[in-house]
């Protein structure tokens, strides 16, 4: 198995810029700071295979050390998002593998959730039509998620014999739209409306399917001219404070908002609101 994973090291990509980044199974370009990934395998609804997944994950570690990227956009081709991991180029192989196997594969896609929360910059996802299993998992990974009236999210594992705990899903979702809806949605497998994920939560707006890769664009440049070391700060305590009681929060953003004041931006900000102008973030 070890030969389509890879091992991915981000720390030989440290401080290094990624605009020119190459990517191999699936679509990647930039502009003005903003980074936006494209699966694109529209004519299978842009599933996952071994190879994209590991790409994927070593694509968001390297992310961390990224100097140019601000924000990433993560969207589907096709009218579609991601329909999950390739039955074919997947779940047909999974089944023939011996346990070390699968617990290699499982902890890989686990990673990729991991790599996503992990990476400093805020993500936002531009998510269309069929967004299923791994597919749905990666939205539930963003920070930002633009939906489209089409769109249906469905965790169904269940539906192919397996957990609904699938890459942090029974953490992640009850947290997102409350612990009964997720019960729900992982016990049947079935697909979660647009309207619905809109009303629960999971969705911060609903776009027509033609809108929703601009305006989830609009809201990444947006972010990119902020002040991107303040933004990290502010996803790693999103991620942090789940475990914290409320006085370790406190604390912890205390010491989090102390250092932020010692970045240039924050004077940017005041000297820009001293003299009546709008600040110019530097991201430092």
């Amino acid at each position: 198995m070890k030969h389509y994973i890879g091992a991915g090291n981000p720390m030989h990509a440290q401080f290094e810029a990624k605009a020119g980044y190459t990517a191999t199974h699936f679509q990647w370009s930039y502009e003005d700071g903003v980074g936006t990934v494209t699966l694109n395998r529209p004519d299978r609804k842009n599933p996952l295979t071994f190879q994209s997944y590991a790409e994927l994950r070593d694509l968001f570690r390297a992310l961390h050390f990224a100097t140019d990227v601000k924000v990433v956009v993560v969207t589907g081709a096709g009218g579609n998002f991601c329909s999950g991991g390739d039955v074919h180029e997947i779940i047909g192989p999974l089944t023939k593998m011996s346990m070390p196997e699968m617990l290699e594969f499982t902890r890989m896609t686990g990673d990729l959730v991991k790599a996503i929360r992990q990476c400093p910059q805020p993500i936002i996802g531009a998510i269309d039509g069929i967004c299923a299993g791994a597919g749905a998992m990666i939205a539930l990974a963003c920070d930002i998620r633009y939906g489209t009236p089409a769109t249906r999210t469905a965790f169904l594992f269940t539906r192919v014999g397996l957990a609904g705990a699938d890459m942090g899903a029974c953490a992640l979702l009850p947290r997102m739209i409350g612990q009964g809806r997720a019960s729900e949605l992982l016990f049947s497998g079935r697909a979660m409306k647009a309207e619905e994920g809109l009303a629960w939560g999971f969705f911060n707006a609903l776009h027509e399917s033609d809108a929703v890769l601009d305006a989830a664009t609009m809201m990444a440049r947006e972010l990119a001219a902020g002040p991107t070391f303040a933004h990290g700060m502010t996803k790693t305590m999103l991620s942090q404070e789940w475990s914290m009681t409320i006085e370790q929060a406190i604390e912890a953003e205390a010491q989090a908002q102390a250092i932020c004041m010692q970045t240039a931006d924050f004077t940017r900000a005041y000297e820009a609101f001293a003299s009546k102008q709008k600040p110019v973030f530097g991201g430092d």
